[in-house]
C-alpha cells in the first residue's frame, strides 16, 4: 500500500513556541492510500472545491474569518488525486475523523466514495447543523455513509479498534474522544509500523512530549470546540503513553500540524 501526505487546505500562519521551524500555515493533513484491492481510500478530506467557489456558503462566514483559509483550488484533494494520475472516482472509500467543516468540505468531490465515520459523529452533525463548525452542504449530495457504533473492538496498544468494513486489514479506526461527540483517529500500517492520524485530538507536535507544551493559539482552537473536556484531555494523555511506550512501532500526527506535515512530505 502506498500512502501520501496531502494538504488539502491552508489556513492562517502559525509560529513554533522555540527556534528552529519557520512560521507557516496551518494544515489539514489527508492521506490518499494507495491499495491493492480497494482502489483508493482517503482519509480526511479538507477543504473542496465548493468552498474554493463559495466560502461564505459552505463554510460560513464566521469559521471564514477565524480560519482565514487560502482557498487555492489546487490543494482540494480532488486535484491531487488528478495530478497522480487519478480519476475522482478512483477514490472508493473516504474515512473521516469527524465532520467538522474544514475535516469534510471535500465529500462532494467525490459523490460515488463510501464515508466511513462513526455513527455518533453522524448523528451529531445531523442534530446541529447548520452551525459554526457542522455545514449541511458538504453532505447535501447524499453521501453513501458507513457508520460504526461504539461496540468492543479489538486491543490496538492499549486502544479499542474497530476495523472498517469493505477495508484492507491494514486499516483501523480508534477511537479519540473529547473533541466532537464522535471523533475517531485513523491508523494505517505502513509496513513494520503504523501512522495514526489523530485528527483534532491534538493540534501541536509538543503536545505529545513528555512535559506537554500546548501551543497559544492552536490551544484557543481546540479548547474553544471541545465536546467535553475532561475526556479530550485524558485521550491526549493515553497518546503520550503510546508515544513514549510505543514510539518505535507508532507514529501519531494531527490534522492541523504543518511542521508534523513537513516531516512526511520532505522524507
Amino acid at each position: 500500500m502506498k500512502i501520501h501526505h496531502l494538504n488539502c487546505g491552508s489556513v492562517r500562519t502559525v509560529e513554533a513556541t522555540y527556534d528552529g521551524p519557520p512560521p507557516a500555515p496551518a494544515v489539514n493533513h489527508c492521506l490518499l492510500l494507495e491499495t491493492d484491492a480497494d482502489g483508493l481510500v482517503l482519509v480526511e478530506t479538507g477543504l473542496g472545491l465548493d468552498d474554493v467557489r463559495d466560502p461564505d456558503g459552505t463554510l460560513g462566514a464566521d469559521w471564514v474569518e477565524m480560519a482565514r483559509p487560502l482557498l487555492d483550488a489546487e490543494e482540494t484533494a480532488v486535484r491531487q488525486v488528478a495530478r497522480l494520475g487519478h480519476a475522482p472516482s478512483d477514490v472508493r472509500h473516504i474515512v473521516v475523523t469527524h465532520l467538522d467543516v474544514d475535516h469534510s468540505g471535500g465529500l462532494p468531490d467525490f459523490p460515488h466514495a463510501q464515508v466511513h465515520v462513526l455513527a455518533g459523529e453522524l448523528a451529531a452533525a445531523r442534530a446541529e447543523a447548520p452551525s459554526f463548525r457542522y455545514r449541511p452542504a458538504h453532505w447535501a449530495h447524499g453521501p453513501r455513509w458507513v457508520t460504526y457504533d461504539d461496540e468492543p473492538g479489538e486491543q490496538w496498544f492499549g486502544f479499542t479498534a474497530l476495523r472498517p468494513r469493505g477495508l484492507p486489514p491494514q486499516i483501523r479506526l480508534v477511537p479519540l474522544g473529547g473533541h466532537t461527540a464522535g471523533h475517531t483517529g485513523v491508523a494505517v500500517l505502513d509496513g513494520d509500523r503504523w501512522l495514526l492520524h489523530c485528527g483534532d485530538a491534538y493540534y501541536y507536535h509538543r503536545e505529545m512530549e513528555d512535559l506537554k507544551e500546548s501551543h497559544p493559539l492552536l490551544d484557543l482552537v481546540q479548547t474553544g470546540s471541545q465536546v467535553h473536556r475532561d475526556l479530550r484531555l485524558g485521550t491526549q494523555a493515553r497518546l503520550r503513553e503510546l508515544v513514549r511506550d510505543h514510539g518505535d512501532r507508532v507514529e501519531v500526527f494531527s490534522a492541523h500540524d504543518p511542521w508534523e506535515l513537513a516531516r512526511y512530505q520532505s522524507g
